[in-house]
């Protein structure tokens, strides 16, 4: 059969949903990605014990005690020996008579060198009240700060539908066409002049596929902050991966940054129906490693409420000129995590063509742009401290990898977030030294602050010289960000 008509009845059989069955090409070998070694003198990842059906983070806090100075103490039989009076059993120790001291249960604990900070994680009564616990410990001069677990999920708005019904012919990709990224943002195009090579993004999320097609040899780390298993495959992680970086001619999709280096770090679950969750303990342990092990995008398709640690975390990864993105969580009817800190690259979905798009605390009216000839939105008027309005990107009927070597289509903001890592990571090879700020700056510059779509065409032209979206790569140089 002419292979034209093939590919073209693929497509088609994927639009109509057929079921899904796994890709043969899963089986292939690849390089088993690196496990994150856990930090000094902590061997073991301890779950968070809970009941069946039970919130892990019910009747829990987090209390974060200040790290000691490094002192040494004579031992008993001096002789000019010293012990390390600092060290993480002895940190511990002070923990648990803490927690004894105020009718707690210790359950885990992790550092945070970043923070100058041990994490403890602390259980309380079913019949105490967390904020008469919290003021209690406030006034200990051993507490830097408590605060309760917090709860986070995906922001996927609907359930994944089957995309690919039988293993595609090797070297295609016959997803790519149907593709947003393809359509609207040319990413093969790009992909002459930029494909993210060597960019480590931080997928902060649920379970990776790596053995997946489209994902084989894209994990750099895939390791597990949930509990001490190895990373399951979910159905969030999975496509949010995929959407970022799967490479190209293994019979799906094509990633905008088909050449990063992800680091999976699972700190979400994936629940019997399906929804993602997360918590303040596990996504902190996640950045935590993610800001000491070098990603330069931390991706975080996720919303919850406000959280102090995972903020100040959030503060010490822009410091460090770490590209931070955030899903929009439409339903929130006041600030959220991530989205609403300042320096995070907020992401909502763009509208489908004809239809009218809700951000937080504003309403944006969609009609034909010039690029895409299918999305636009008036600005935002109010939707992070910055004032910045959200960015848009494609985040409904996205096709993307899911476990077992099938595809889906997927929506929701967590989905148009990774789109936009997967252009930071773009930008980041062409650009490598700019700022947060100055990738904001070139997502959305000055002179187009009438539109929150990405052109990510023009975003890239940004960078080189004589380029559009129909240039070749022959001849073009770079050219410098301005402060």
């Amino acid at each position: 059969m002419n292979s034209r008509w093939l590919s073209t009845g693929l497509i088609l059989a994927c639009l109509a949903g057929t079921p899904v069955i796994a890709h043969a090409a899963a089986s292939q070998s690849a390089p088993a990605p690196a496990q994150a070694a856990p930090p000094e003198g902590d061997e073991t990842l301890r779950p968070l014990p809970s009941a069946p059906g039970r919130d892990p983070g019910e009747h829990q806090l987090l209390v974060m005690l200040r790290l000691p100075a490094t002192h040494f103490r004579p031992d008993a039989s001096y002789g000019g020996r010293y012990i390390d009076d600092s060290g993480r059993g002895s940190r511990r120790r002070r923990a648990e008579e803490l927690a004894r001291q105020h009718g707690l249960t210790l359950v885990d604990d992790w550092p945070m060198p970043v923070l100058g900070l041990d994490c403890y994680v602390m259980r309380y009564p079913d019949n105490d009240n967390a904020e008469r616990i919290i003021a209690k410990l406030a006034r200990d001069p051993q507490v830097e700060w408590a605060q309760p677990v917090a709860s986070f999920e995906g922001m996927a708005t609907q359930p994944a539908r089957a995309a690919a019904d039988s293993p595609q012919p090797p070297g295609s990709d016959a997803l790519y066409p149907v593709q947003p990224a393809a359509r609207y943002w040319h990413v093969a195009e790009l992909h002459r002049q930029t494909t993210g090579r060597d960019v480590k993004i931080a997928v902060i999320d649920s379970g990776i596929d790596g053995s997946h097609p489209d994902l084989l040899g894209q994990l750099a780390v895939n390791t597990n902050f949930v509990d001490n298993a190895v990373p399951p495959p979910e159905n969030h992680g999975t496509a949010v991966a995929g959407i970022i970086a799967a490479r190209a001619g293994h019979g799906g999709i094509v990633g905008v940054a088909p050449q990063a280096r992800l680091m999976g770090l699972r700190a979400c679950w994936q629940q019997p129906d399906l929804a993602t969750r997360c918590n303040s303990f596990t996504l902190s342990k996640a950045l935590n490693y993610a800001i000491l092990n070098g990603a330069q995008v931390i991706n975080l398709s996720l919303a919850g409420p406000p959280d102090r640690l995972l903020d100040k975390l959030l503060d010490v990864a822009l410091e460090r000129g770490i590209g931070v993105v955030g899903a929009v969580d439409a339903k929130a009817s006041g600030p959220a995590f991530p989205a609403s800190h300042r320096g995070v690259l907020a992401v909502a979905s763009q509208p489908s063509a004809g239809r009218l798009a809700a951000a937080p605390a504003v309403a944006a009216a969609a009609a034909p742009s010039a690029h895409s000839a299918a999305f636009a939105a008036t600005p935002p008027t109010a939707a992070v401290p910055s004032g910045d309005p959200p960015l848009l990107a494609p985040g409904n009927d996205i096709p993307t990898t899911a476990p077992g070597g099938r595809w889906s289509f997927v929506s929701g903001s967590s989905y148009a977030a990774a789109h936009v890592s997967g252009m930071l990571a773009l930008m980041a090879q062409l650009q490598p030294g700019a700022t947060p700020a100055q990738l904001r700056r070139l997502l959305q510059p000055g002179d187009a602050l009438n539109t929150v779509n990405i052109d990510a065409c023009a975003t890239i032209s940004r960078l080189l010289r004589h380029c559009s979206c129909s240039c070749t790569a022959a001849g073009l140089t770079q050219r410098g960000v301005g402060p």
